[in-house]
């Protein structure tokens, strides 16, 4: 039902029977043949939000988890996993998930757009992108991915769960399904742009479910100043850079938060440049 005055139509609608402006090179794969772990509801289609053009841009329920894979023309050898943003209360596929997607593979890259479960599923969404990572790493040789060249991108809530992908691999957090279940959820590298939820600690400090050691992988942060979050990204930084891992981390004045890579916003236009220029100078070299 339209509301007056309002921007979206909230429907529900199964996805893959209607045409929504999803890529035309995106397939989908299920993360979880049978039953998904530690979840109550049944498989079902997505319920998502469109737009007044008939676009998909949220996705307000998930409860069969599917990662959607973006092809590059030429690819580098590299694969991205791309988790969306929405407080693990919707996921910002759209801005945050498919834009993404068809930009890192123009230049390159095997992208991954994790529907991963919401709303508030936490534990959940980690299971999810345990598992994908799995995944993605279990098919490389079919997409043309070095399988030590994997890593994850996340915003928002996204960053918080590609910042537990980082530091929680250790941790088996579900079942054993398959053997693709024996490879590592270790990403290879994680990039967090605006990343929320990471200083629960005392005194603002790092959530203490995230374990940062020697071993974590190279990180990418950017956040802008006046964004409510942007101690996650400080804090993130801090205890980085106290284990001697790589990480950069840019703080630009003004862009505030949940902007994506849309253009008109000063932070928007300024971190794909700066992390395409990391991606290639500590990733793909």
């Amino acid at each position: 039902m339209k509301m007056i005055g309002m921007r979206y139509i909230t429907l529900l609608v199964f996805l893959g029977s209607v045409n929504f402006g999803f890529s035309q090179y995106a397939t989908q794969i299920s993360l979880w043949p049978g039953e998904v772990p530690g979840e109550e509801t049944p498989k079902a289609k997505p319920v998502v939000q469109i737009d007044q053009k008939g676009v998909i841009e949220r996705l307000l329920v998930v409860t069969n988890p599917m990662l959607e894979v973006y092809q590059p023309p030429k690819p580098n050898g590299s694969a991205i996993l791309i988790f969306p943003g929405g407080g693990y209360n919707r996921l910002a596929i759209k801005k945050e998930g498919y834009e993404i997607a068809e930009w890192l593979s123009k230049l390159g890259y095997t992208a991954f757009v994790l529907q991963y479960r919401v709303p508030d599923k936490q534990e959940g969404a980690l299971m999810d992108a345990q598992r994908a990572i799995r995944i993605v790493r279990s098919k490389a040789k079919a997409y043309n991915i070095n399988p030590d060249k994997i890593g994850v991108l996340g915003f928002s809530a996204g960053g918080s769960l590609a910042a537990r992908a980082a530091t929680r691999y250790e941790d088996q957090t579900y079942p054993l399904v398959d053997e693709m279940d024996s490879l590592s959820s270790k990403p290879n590298f994680s990039v967090l742009i605006y990343p929320a939820y990471l200083d629960r600690g005392e005194n603002n400090s790092i959530t203490p479910e995230l374990k940062v050691t020697e071993e974590t992988a190279p990180m990418f942060l950017f956040v802008a100043a006046d964004d409510t979050h942007a101690n996650s990204s400080l804090v993130m930084t801090q205890e980085l850079r106290a284990k001697n891992v790589l990480v950069e981390l840019h703080v630009v004045p003004q862009g505030q938060h949940g902007y994506g890579m849309r253009k008109g916003n000063p932070a928007a236009e300024t971190w794909p440049t700066l992390a395409e220029s990391w991606l290639k100078k500590y990733i793909i070299n």
